[in-house]
């Protein structure tokens, strides 16, 4: 039987402060019940000095009175109730069904902050996941047990790329188990309805695990939400052996809350206000991503953030850069040309792309018409520029064809609409047809073989 305190001397905003307290740890769950019998506030420990214990609530203070008022330390951190029949059910930020479904029937209780993956039975990340987005699936590749962010700026529709991914990312060749948990963080109910309706009327619902953090819920909440999702992605897939796709957003508002809290917590603050411990609590989340050997499930994550003022250099996409295996960056230029998805693949990258591409993963002419693609797209974009800057004119006609290979290339390859669902095959398919556009000696990167099996197959459009 626990202890209750009715030595609760100071609340101030979500913050209470209890006294004489024995044996409380950091981050230890707490009830603070009242004698009206209404039902009991949760909160968790921020901090402990002596004999004291700053506890922050969850729910708020609003009509709590100090006089009638006990505070209950239950020995453990918060928890998510994890059970087979998670999948296809809506939860809040802090694990509580959300969909009017009946309550689960917990297999077992989980800590939410995991518990550390040993780096040494970590396996390589190497094989291919199949989002259906030609950008992502053709030039900058997810691999299973990757760590692979979002970077989007305030306005673009990384809400409807995120759905696109959870509805169309899907392990291949393989009768493997696929779950995809989803974690929407500090976002409008407008937005949450948009992804569960999504989800619902596309089927995808069956397979995800979702958890919605609403922008009026506490900041507290707001850091339990994701760290809820990843723990449900760890039992899927390491007791129920499943692949699991991890996505997040949006990042930028849970660190928003980080720094509320520190600030709450008197911390000194560090780059732009955010606490000094930034990039260690990132990684505690990011870094519980990967594949176990000897185990059959993997955590694959893709967390989406929006960059402040569209600003790379800010705290919180640059640590995430240097912790997770690359990026995928959103364009705000190519949005406004109505690119859909506006990925803008020439700064954005997979470290492990080439990990899971090739004979037998996806197809033998990947790697080079990927780089063939780059190449090509990086040089048309420079033509673009030179014939603004001096007119068409000043083109040569070889500098035309790459002009011209840009435009289709953002067209027809990156722009695919939020429905579209390419194989890898025709994404590759895809990528022959728009280097048609080029003579055949341009394309130095690709080999002999492959140019006379796929560039010859068709010789429409060909120039030489």
């Amino acid at each position: 039987m626990r202890k209750e305190y009715t030595t609760i001397r100071e609340v101030v905003g979500p913050l209470v402060m209890v006294d004489g307290v024995e044996g409380v740890k950091y981050d230890e769950l707490v009830e603070i019940k009242r004698t009206d019998g209404s039902d009991p506030r949760r909160g968790k420990v921020l901090e402990v000095n002596g004999s004291k214990a700053l506890v922050q609530l969850f729910e708020g203070s609003q009509g709590l009175k100090i006089s009638d008022s006990r505070a209950k330390f239950l020995g453990h951190s918060v928890e998510l109730a994890v059970a087979p029949d998670m999948l296809g059910r809506v939860f809040d930020g802090m694990g509580r069904p959300k969909d009017g479904g009946a309550p689960l029937i917990p297999e077992k209780l989980l800590d939410i902050n995991g518990a550390p993956m040993n780096p040494a039975a970590r396996d390589y990340p190497n094989e291919f996941i199949q989002t259906g987005v030609s950008a992502i699936d053709g030039l900058n590749t997810l691999v299973r047990g990757q760590k692979l962010p979002v970077f989007s700026g305030s306005g673009l529709p990384h809400a409807q790329f995120a759905a696109q991914i959870a509805r169309q990312a899907k392990v291949r060749g393989k009768d493997e188990a696929f779950a995809v948990v989803f974690a929407a963080v500090g976002i409008t109910f407008e937005e949450a309805d948009y992804f569960i309706e999504d989800f619902k009327k596309t089927g995808a619902i069956e397979r995800t695990v979702t958890f919605v953090n609403l922008a009026n819920d506490p900041a507290i909440e707001r850091i339990a939400t994701p760290r809820m999702a990843i723990t449900a992605a760890e039992y899927l897939a390491y007791d129920l052996g499943m692949h699991v796709l991890v996505i997040i957003t949006d990042i930028t508002n849970y660190a928003e809350a980080l720094r509320e809290i520190s600030a709450a917590r008197k911390e000194v603050p560090g780059r732009r206000g955010y606490p000094g411990y930034l990039y260690t609590d990132l990684a505690t989340m990011y870094e519980r991503a990967g594949r176990i050997r000897g185990c059959n499930g993997s955590i694959t994550m893709i967390p989406i953030l929006s960059m402040p003022e569209d600003d790379i250099t800010h705290p919180i996409p640059d640590l995430t850069g240097y912790i997770t295996e690359g990026q995928i960056i959103l364009s705000r230029e190519l949005h406004r040309k109505g690119i859909t998805p506006p990925v803008n693949v020439l700064p954005s990258l997979s470290r492990l792309k080439d990990k899971g591409i090739g004979k037998n993963k996806t197809r033998e002419d990947h790697a080079d018409t990927m780089n063939q693609l780059f190449a090509a797209y990086s040089r048309g974009k420079e033509a673009k520029e030179l014939a603004v800057i001096l007119g068409d004119a000043a083109l040569s006609e070889v500098d035309k064809l790459y002009a011209k290979f840009a435009d289709e290339f953002e067209s027809r390859y990156v722009s695919q609409g939020y429905y579209e669902n390419r194989s890898v095959e025709q994404t590759l398919d895809i990528g022959w047809e728009l280097l048609r556009i080029l003579p055949r000696s341009e394309l130095r990167r690709i080999r002999d073989e492959y140019l006379d099996k796929y560039y010859d197959r068709n010789t429409a459009g060909k120039n030489e």
